[in-house]
């Protein structure tokens, strides 16, 4: 088994576009031949996008782009530069008079961040397809991890910057990768070792919170710091999957945030994964959903670890 370039995926091209001054961004996940499709929303605030779509009951089993946004709703307007850009290359699904690029997509909210009246757009969601051929893809604060945060059961204050992870494993003629933006309500944990590395962060004390500690003793509060979570991402794999079985990769997946995000899934993130498979190696199932969960894992542990300071918030370079 080794550990390689998820941009070497045969056949997928990953591209960022952000705004620094504004504080957000979006990643885009382009497969010009199609692939197959699926998605497990797990969070209970999320901002989707033909996720109905990707159900195994539904017609159309091929995905041409996969969409990582901040902006929350705001956000989704990137799709329509995305849908663009692949019907002026004839990408898309067939329907006789023209075809139709299917885009998924997700979004986070980072609003608190930069300027709260800068969203992803259109016109951001084209760039980042230019970007992909051109290879402009990098992890941190880039592309939808630019104004992610992370730790805010307490506040902005207190919270951490997060950030744009990817990792891609490969075993044999098998491909297995991920492409993570973290913004999580809670803490990232080192899945190694189990200590915090960002979080919830007491600056005065130099000292971890621990957010889920925080909230099992702080029941009654009414101060609501909840606002502003989602960490979203996709698995990319070359291997061959029905659309179900794709849809069942997405929820193995969601094992990766389990293992590296203290608490996950909770009201008040929106907490998502795409699958998006190319179908050129025969492959189990259950062989590519659990690497998927340890490509997730680790590309949340390296979205934070590159992650730079940025709008006055602290990062894991800083401590």
């Amino acid at each position: 088994m080794d550990y390689i370039n998820i941009m070497d995926i045969p056949g997928i091209k990953i591209g960022n576009a952000q705004d620094f001054d504004g504080g957000t961004g979006c990643t885009v996940i382009l497969c010009s031949n199609g692939g197959t499709g699926g998605v497990d929303v797990r969070g209970g605030a999320p901002g989707t996008r033909e996720t109905d779509l990707l159900n195994p009951m539904n017609l159309v089993d091929k995905v041409h782009g996969i969409l990582l946004a901040g902006g929350s709703a705001f956000g989704l307007d990137a799709a329509a530069g995305v849908m663009e850009y692949l019907e002026e290359r004839g990408i898309g699904y067939d329907v006789g008079v023209t075809k139709v690029p299917i885009v998924a997509g997700a979004v986070l909210f980072d609003l608190a961040a930069g300027d709260s009246k800068c969203r992803p757009d259109k016109k951001m969601g084209y760039e980042a397809c230019l970007n992909s051929e051109a290879g402009k893809f990098s992890e941190g604060s880039a592309g939808a991890g630019t104004g992610a945060t992370v730790g805010k059961i307490l506040g902005m204050d207190k919270a951490m910057k997060g950030g744009l992870g990817v990792f891609c494993i490969k075993t044999d003629r098998l491909y297995v990768g991920a492409v993570v933006a973290v913004n999580c309500l809670g803490d990232v944990i080192d899945p190694e070792t189990g200590k915090i590395l960002a979080g919830a962060y007491s600056y005065k004390d130099k000292m971890f919170i621990n957010t889920e500690m925080a909230m099992m003793e702080s029941l009654k509060k009414e101060n609501n710091p909840f606002t502003g979570n989602t960490t979203i991402g996709a698995v990319i794999t070359n291997g061959r999957l029905t659309k179900a079985g794709a849809n069942k990769v997405a929820s193995m997946a969601h094992n990766g945030y389990a293992r590296s995000i203290r608490p996950a899934h909770t009201m008040h993130d929106g907490d998502t994964i795409f699958t998006l498979a190319t179908g050129e190696v025969d492959a189990d199932v259950n062989q590519i959903g659990v690497l998927a969960a340890k490509a997730v894992e680790q590309a949340v542990v390296n979205g934070v670890r590159k992650a730079s300071e940025l709008y006055g918030i602290k990062s894991f370079l800083q401590l």
